[in-house]
């Protein structure tokens, strides 16, 4: 009992008292997802014209060994093994996949780029909203498994009380994700009262409150480790996402849709100037209280919530813009562009706070805390939106159309439609958008099961390595042979 109770002490000491690492590296980190969705299609582009057909031969394994090795397989190297050199990766990575596109769109004629602006395009979901959202839940299920391995940089975990690690984004950006496409973003407007409404949000939720209940009796049950400095004693992230969406669309309700930026600003201001004029900075950073009662037991869990309501809020506005209908190229990439300064003006006033505020807190959900989570989500989604324009220009270049996971132009092509919805239907993007639920619930079993097998602390890299690749093969092939046989997993 004594060596179980030990080991456990260990792995809680292992992912505590940590600071993070730069806005920078976790930036850099970011621009590595959409440099791997074009590599990805160009690739595809390029076996096309050498063919002249897709997909590929025994399409079922070869385009699931494909998104794999193009897109899973390198953001696990990169927070592994190649994390000490991530820049010279990502640029590495970016060479390559300039010249490839220099080499496909060679000899387009001098008016093509014009030409492209102006052409239309189509798609059923947007596709730089769809690609934001899976790679959140792939780097979170990448993240919570490899944080209990030595080979995990400790300044990507989560961190104590004040940092930027890559794990603490990873927070605000699932709530920014959810955000962005959820009905009040996406348009769907209320049908009956107000009342019934929001009585029917609270029925939505119930998922997330039994699979918090889950984890919460699973862990106590098991003696799984567990930092409670992170939501508290008895609170977790499914608690937080419940209570989070349940808030959020009672605000919603009354809240007019232009202006959510403006009340997210209030309510992040607000909370920051209580933090900085009373005692509950103090009272929530405090840890020998947890006794008490149940405030001061989850205090870091249902005070951070006023700061992911605002991070919410803000999402919902930034999916009202995003899902606008556009006919045309240049109107999205003026979207982009809008994105991308939005991003810099917000990490401008981040680094206005942190000098004269406090630094960023994910343990808070402070004021800064809810500036990085959007400015680096704006960031993030500028720039899957711009490898999505990249890839657009190539299948125009190319004449293959039937890249993934990307727009089309509107012109319609023989046997167009039955071709793209057959390479749609490979796509391991579209396994995972189609049941991520429960892509992240598997996820948290799977780590789960994983700590009660091996002792994470004292692998090698080498095996660490093939744990976590074998952990996300298992992840990945299960979602993707549900999407195969249609399934969509739907707990409500």
């Amino acid at each position: 009992m004594e060596t179980t109770f030990t080991y456990l002490e260990l792995k809680e000491a292992f992912v505590s008292h940590l600071n993070g690492t730069s806005l920078e590296e976790v930036a850099l980190g970011s621009f590595l997802s959409p440099v791997c969705v074009v590599s990805r299609g160009l690739f595809l582009i390029l076996y096309y014209r050498a063919k002249g057909n897709l997909p590929l031969p025994h399409p079922l394994i070869s385009h699931l060994l494909l998104d794999l090795c193009a897109l899973i397989v390198p953001l696990v190297l990169s927070c592994t093994v190649l994390s000490s050199v991530l820049h010279q990766v990502v640029v590495s990575l970016t060479f390559v996949s300039a010249c490839v596109f220099c080499y496909i769109c060679r000899g387009c004629p001098q008016n093509a780029v014009s030409a492209f602006l102006q052409s239309h395009i189509e798609f059923n979901q947007v596709p730089s909203v769809t690609l934001f959202r899976v790679f959140v839940n792939v780097k979170t299920a990448i993240s919570i498994l490899a944080v209990d391995f030595n080979v995990f940089p400790r300044r990507y975990a989560k961190t104590e009380t004040y940092g930027t690690g890559v794990m603490d984004f990873g927070v605000g950006a699932f709530i920014f994700a959810n955000a962005l496409v959820c009905p009040e973003a996406r348009r769907k407007f209320i049908s009956g009262s107000k009342t019934s409404y929001i009585a029917k949000q609270l029925l939505s939720v119930w998922p997330l409150v039994a699979l918090g209940m889950g984890r919460l009796v699973s862990v106590k049950m098991t003696g799984y480790h567990e930092h409670v400095t992170e939501y508290g004693v008895h609170w977790n992230f499914f608690f937080t996402l419940a209570i989070v969406r349940v808030v959020a669309s009672m605000l919603l309700v009354v809240l007019p849709a232009n202006l959510l930026w403006v009340f997210a600003l209030l309510i992040s201001g607000f909370y920051q100037f209580t933090l900085e004029t009373s005692e509950l900075k103090a009272f929530i950073i405090h840890n020998n209280d947890r006794e008490k009662d149940f405030l001061h037991a989850n205090k870091e869990g249902l005070f951070s919530i006023l700061g992911y309501v605002a991070i919410y809020l803000t999402g919902v506005q930034v999916g009202l813009y995003v899902m606008q209908p556009r006919s045309n190229i240049r109107e999205w990439l003026k979207v982009l562009v809008k994105l991308l300064l939005g991003s810099f003006a917000l990490y401008a006033a981040l680094y206005t706070c942190q000098t004269f505020v406090e630094p960023v807190s994910r343990r808070l959900a402070n004021f800064p805390f809810c500036l990085w989570s959007v400015a680096q989500s704006l960031f993030f989604l500028s720039c899957l939106g711009m490898a999505d324009i990249i890839l657009l220009f190539s299948k125009r270049a190319s004449g293959c159309h039937f890249v993934p996971s990307s727009s089309n132009l509107s012109k319609k092509h023989p046997d167009s439609d039955r071709k793209r919805g057959e390479i749609e239907r490979l796509c391991l993007v579209q396994a995972v958008s189609r049941n991520q639920l429960l892509f992240f619930l598997l996820a948290n079993v799977m780590t789960g099961l994983t700590n009660s097998a091996v002792d994470t602390i004292s692998c090698s890299n080498l095996f660490s390595l093939c744990i976590l690749l074998l952990y996300m093969f298992i992840n990945c092939l299960v979602i993707y042979v549900l999407h195969l046989c249609g399934i969509t997993v739907k707990f409500w």
